[in-house]
């Protein structure tokens, strides 16, 4: 009666959001304190002070048209130039205004870009873990998916991604810091991919483009990831306020094309088309505004590394294995059996809520969201601890060095 694929997605929500569901009714159940809900990325510092500032600023001194009324379809003009300014200043790579597309955050970011870029049939490269959306934006956009391996620590495996790349790849899909496992690409894996994906331009005669979904490009624990412009001519970059600024619900973030590349006035058109074609036009305005005013400020990220030391630090001394992330706020956790879906569901019984990697890409780990109250970890030690004992009573002791399947 209507269209198979879009009723299936409705009646199927992705793994992440059906356990926030899931964690909501449980709270109204048992109380919400009785839940330790690590299942949605959802930050849980307060927005830097800026944020509210512009808005009350913005509120008391502009006329209501000004802040609630439309903007032109790719967004404010001045707030384009103000993050192209941005982008050029503390990056040091050529920027335009006239190459920003302002969004209703990441999501409208990846369906646009998507869209933009992909023929029916062409190929995107994404490195696993992934964030599960990917495979439902390159479908919706007509193309298809190519998943490869990451190495021990989930970084990225170049020979894995030189050998995907075919005639029909279009784009190589990259998420630094990663969501799910909080690795941060280094620099020199980063340059080594421009080079191979220079390379297979030359090859096939046609660019393969470097999309970079950058929601996390702040929030790290040690030097930040160089900016993929810098070295990749052909790259897209999107970005979302979501994290930096703790502004997930107010649906706020970018495309920027860059102007080294090849016809990027018409690549940035495409990008218009698929924002028209999608109603993603004209991205909230008042939050244009804002965002434009906080760039470069970022919330709390000590009060995340606080959680991701806590968290790791009580996790290992269980004796479950897992890797230190080098940003975003969350932790990447070996189940302690195969089936990562049972595990969570073990889980369940101990009102913790981890999302199952199986979406993700990959076997055999759940993910950890400590973008939560602090207190809320804390209460969930003794939760963790039980779980453990569930398992190392009914097949022995399991405490092993880390291991990936």
């Amino acid at each position: 009666m209507f269209d198979r694929k879009m009723t299936e997605l409705g009646k199927e929500r992705s793994a992440i959001r059906e356990l926030f569901e899931y964690g909501n009714a449980r709270k109204k159940q048992i109380g919400e304190e009785k839940v330790f809900d690590f299942s949605i990325g959802n930050p849980s510092v307060p927005a830097p002070a800026c944020v509210e500032d512009e808005i009350v600023r913005l509120l008391q001194t502009e006329p209501a048209e000004k802040l609630h009324g439309y903007s032109s379809a790719a967004g404010l003009p001045a707030v384009r130039k103000a993050v192209a300014s941005y982008i050029q200043t503390t990056f040091g790579v050529p920027m335009s205004e006239d190459l920003v597309y302002m969004t209703c955050g990441a999501s409208a970011s990846l369906v646009v870009a998507l869209s933009a870029l992909l023929r029916a049939g062409e190929e995107v490269v994404v490195p696993v873990p992934y964030f599960p959306e990917y495979a439902v934006f390159v479908d919706a956009a007509g193309g298809k998916l190519v998943p490869v391996s990451t190495d021990e620590r989930f970084h990225l495996d170049l020979g894995a991604i030189e050998r995907a790349i075919g005639e029909r790849t279009r784009a190589v899909l990259v998420n630094s810091p990663n969501n799910p496992t909080g690795a941060v690409y280094a620099e020199e894996e980063m340059r080594a991919l421009g080079e191979i994906l220079a390379k297979k331009s030359a090859e096939y005669g046609a660019p393969v483009f470097l999309v970079a979904d950058e929601p996390y490009r702040e929030l790290v624990y040690g030097e930040p990831p160089v900016y993929p412009m810098a070295v990749y001519k052909d790259t897209v970059v999107l970005y979302s306020f979501s994290k930096s600024l703790s502004l997930a619900g107010e649906r706020i973030g970018y495309i920027a094309v860059s102007p080294q590349c090849g016809h990027a006035d018409e690549l940035f058109a495409a990008v218009c088309g698929a924002g028209r074609a999608h109603g993603y036009v004209c991205a909230p305005v008042l939050f244009q505004r804002v965002a434009a005013a906080c760039l470069g400020m970022v919330s709390d990220v000590g009060a995340y590394r606080a959680n991701r030391d806590l968290l790791y630090t009580a996790l290992s001394d269980m004796g479950y294995a897992c890797i230190v992330p080098e940003g975003a706020f969350y932790l990447f956790v070996k189940t302690l059996e195969p089936d990562a879906k049972a595990f969570a569901e073990q889980a369940k019984a101990h009102e913790l809520l981890l999302v199952p990697s199986d979406s993700f890409g990959v076997e055999g780990y759940v993910r950890v969201s400590y973008c939560v109250a602090r207190e809320t970890i804390e209460r969930s030690l003794p939760a963790f601890a039980a779980l453990y004992a569930h398992y190392r009573g009914a097949r022995g002791d399991r405490r092993a060095p880390f291991r990936r399947k």
